[in-house]
């Protein structure tokens, strides 16, 4: 008979002990010595717990085992790794499964769930001999039960201490202002350094997380100092930022007031410019047609005198009307001055008449113009 057959078998063979002894008997673990409960594993179960210790895993609590009953359940994300007389027999994954009580023990439990591991505060120097104080928390995950069980005496152990020293190398090759404005490279540097080691303890590192760094008290003082003066450079250049922007918009309504009102003074000039213009045209225009009305009615009176000294007594007739307006001018002088010169014979009405006459025949040789040509 082959071992692989026994757990069939005895399955077949013992179903109403199995009932009796185990189904009905069975209580949760924790019991006194003096329990009446059998045990078919000579290794005893171990209690363990992820949240007991500061950094929240238990790390001393490895391998964590369970005891062989036979029918044994494997939980959901989890795997067992079962063992046949010391040597590595099988793999178990969620589900159910018979073992060989003795002979076959669930040496390994391994948990594939992702769990955080909170990395204490640790001492590092910087580049640039600056002491601080860094924790993190590394979230990693179980990928190869094999490894994890095989790979290291307590994976958890070495990735642990694997990611402090990693934190420490990572942090002496940068200075402080590059750790506290370059997490996210931080982080990476780390998790790639965690992540070649961890291969071969079935672990993958998931993310690393830097949550606190905090320098010692001289570099906090002095940097609290520093961003204090910092806060009031950023404030004086805001306030002579702001002066010289109200200087620069006060320069500048003043220019573009200067600049309208000259504008504006420009157009007024043009204006008034083309309404002189306009009005010396105007006036010109109406001063030439009046010189020309004048001159035409002035044609068309000569015209009219000539036409009547041509006819019977109008030689007469105008030499009385030169007569008459030459009594008239003398009149007109006499009412506007107290004092007034004559010819040697101003009374003598045959002297005027003769004056007349030749102011008369002096007219009479002038050309009279054409209609035609006074148009």
């Amino acid at each position: 008979m082959s071992l692989s057959s026994i757990p069939t078998k005895l399955a077949r063979t013992s179903s109403r002990y199995f009932s009796r002894e185990i189904i009905q008997n069975i209580k949760p673990w924790g019991s006194t010595t003096n329990s009446p409960y059998r045990f078919y594993s000579t290794t005893l179960p171990i209690s363990y717990s992820f949240d007991s210790s500061p950094s929240g895993l238990n790390l001393s609590h490895w391998p964590i085992t369970k005891t062989n009953t036979i029918l044994n359940i494997v939980p959901q994300g989890h795997k067992y790794i079962v063992e046949r007389l010391g040597k590595l027999s099988s793999i178990q994954d969620s589900g159910f499964f018979f073992a060989i009580p003795i002979i076959d023990k669930i040496s390994y439990v391994i948990d594939e769930r992702e769990r955080a591991v909170r990395i204490d505060p640790q001492s590092a120097i910087t580049r640039d001999n600056v002491s601080v104080e860094v924790s993190g928390n590394l979230f990693i995950q179980f990928m190869d039960p094999q490894k994890a069980a095989y790979g290291a005496t307590n994976p958890l152990y070495s990735v642990m201490q694997h990611a402090q020293s990693a934190m420490r190398s990572a942090i002496g090759e940068m200075e402080l202002d590059e750790i506290l404005h370059g997490r996210a490279r931080l982080n990476a540097i780390i998790k790639g350094s965690l992540q070649e080691a961890a291969v071969a303890w079935g672990l993958e590192i998931r993310r690393y997380e830097i949550t606190e760094i905090t320098p010692d008290e001289q570099i906090r003082v002095a940097m609290d100092k520093q961003a204090a003066a910092e806060r009031d450079r950023r404030e004086q250049v805001l306030r002579a930022e702001g002066d010289k922007r109200r200087a620069e918009l006060t320069s500048e309504g003043v220019k573009i007031s200067l600049q309208n009102e000259s504008e504006g003074m420009l157009i007024k000039v043009k204006n008034e410019a083309e309404a002189n213009r306009t009005r010396a045209i105007l006036e010109a225009e109406g001063e030439a047609q009046a010189v020309w009305i004048r001159a035409e009615a002035q044609a068309k009176a000569i015209e009219k005198i000539a036409s009547e000294l041509k006819k019977e007594g109008g030689e007469d007739a105008a030499r009385l009307a030169l007569a008459q307006e030459y009594v008239k001018m003398y009149g007109e002088m006499g009412s506007k001055s107290n004092t007034m010169f004559f010819n040697q014979n101003a009374g003598d009405v045959t002297s005027l008449l003769v004056q007349a006459a030749s102011a008369l025949n002096a007219t009479a040789k002038v050309p009279v113009p054409d209609k035609g040509n006074s148009s």
